[in-house]
């Protein structure tokens, strides 16, 4: 596996966290995950060497399919000795530095229990105005960068294979199932690029998520804006997720609900504490869907706990929009349904004239070999003006 320039800097910064002194007390394991590696261990690539270097050429070779005591023990005397040629120090703490992040650590838990029990105060009161009548017909539309996790949360809530992951699709695509009492219906529009500012984005793109609503009858129930819970939300995601959204409507936000994916990467920590910790882009977006949101272990696709919970919250919401679902403005939805018939058009158009310049190209290719054997034999007949043969054919 190649280690990129980018994961240099990556780890630089990262251990630029612990201090300038970080590097001496610190070595590079490199872990091995077959049964057995006979081959000697060699650090290639520029980058990879600079690494070692700056951790003083200390490094250890771990395989891990390997339950042989020696490499562990080995391991332990390389760092006694690195401990060692640092005068047997260990590596000092900044005490202020920790006390700040501890305290800046301490005050996220505490607004992340304070959120954890808002979204409770207010999930009991949309459930009270719900009352316990199931929704008989749910409809969801996924929106959100590409690799956010779209299809395989489509699959996860449907429970099957409903949509193909890793293909990327340049147009919605629409499925149905029968989850937990409902009928629901999920609709994925197709994801738009995070590096691209919102007006690079190709047009198609831009078509479809507005053309994403058409696919509910009446119009969905609820947009699931799918974000990676193990990456980071910046100030380019905030106007990116802003400006995409504004293709729908201003009342879209009250029809939002953030749906996290990547739940099994949180480990210990709570999704509250996530956001807490995240910045001020990722509360913003929180706020701006009134403050719904729900995590999904897609890795986990059987747990049907999770799937309940989102579609209770997402019938929670329709009850806190009194009940009603979100309202589309057909005149725009027209219209945008009107270029893509056209653009279809266009394209069939172009893929039949396109085949029909292929056919001719391979029935002209059928008729060379023919065109050749002509050509061949009418060489024959053609002579130089003082050729001898040419006076031969005259006399006769």
């Amino acid at each position: 596996m190649t280690f990129t320039e980018a994961e240099r800097n990556a780890t630089s910064n990262h251990l630029s966290l612990l201090g300038h002194g970080a590097w001496k007390h610190s070595l590079v394991l490199f872990i091995q995950e077959r049964p057995s590696e006979e081959k000697a261990f060699e650090v290639k690539g520029k980058m990879l060497q600079w690494l070692v270097e700056k951790c003083g050429n200390r490094y250890h070779v771990l395989n891990i399919m390997n339950k042989d005591d020696t490499q562990v023990t080995e391991l332990l005397e390389e760092i006694e000795k690195m401990v060692a040629g640092n005068s047997g120090l260990y590596h000092e703490i900044h005490r202020e530095r920790l006390q700040e992040v501890e305290e800046k650590r301490t005050g996220e838990e505490r607004r992340a229990e304070e959120r954890r029990k808002e979204v409770q105060r207010q999930r009991l009161s949309f459930s009270s105005t719900k009352g316990d009548t199931l929704l008989s017909e749910l409809r969801i539309v996924l929106l959100g960068v590409k690799g956010a996790g779209k299809s395989s949360s489509g699959n996860t809530i449907l429970g099957r294979e409903a949509f193909q992951t890793g293909q990327r699709s340049a147009v919605c695509l629409k499925r149905q199932g029968e989850v937990a009492g409902r009928q629901v219906t999920v609709v994925e529009a197709p994801g738009w690029w995070a590096c691209l500012s919102p007006e690079d984005q190709p047009k198609m793109i831009k078509r479809e998520i507005v053309v994403s609503q058409g696919l509910c009858d009446q119009g969905p129930h609820s947009f699931c804006l799918v974000i990676r819970a193990d990456a980071s939300f910046t100030e380019q995601h905030k106007t990116s997720v802003q400006q995409h959204l504004s293709l729908l409507s201003e009342r879209v936000g009250s029809h939002t609900m953030v749906l996290f994916t990547c739940g099994d990467l949180l480990g210990d920590t709570t999704i509250e504490q996530y956001i807490e910790s995240e910045g001020e882009h990722l509360k913003w977006l929180i706020e701006k869907c009134g403050n719904r949101y729900h995590v999904l272990n897609n890795a986990n696709s059987t747990d049907d706990t999770q799937v309940t919970e989102l579609l209770d919250k997402i019938e929670e919401m329709v009850a806190g929009n009194r009940g009603f679902h979100y309202e589309m403005d057909k005149k725009r939805l027209e219209e945008t349904q009107e270029r893509r018939i056209k653009e279809e058009d266009r394209a069939k158009e172009r893929l039949m004239k396109v085949e029909k310049q292929r056919q001719h190209l391979q029935s002209l290719k059928r008729e060379l070999p023919h065109i050749l054997t002509f050509l061949q034999m009418q060489s024959f007949l053609v002579f130089p003006p003082k050729c001898k043969c040419t006076s031969s054919i005259k006399k006769l």
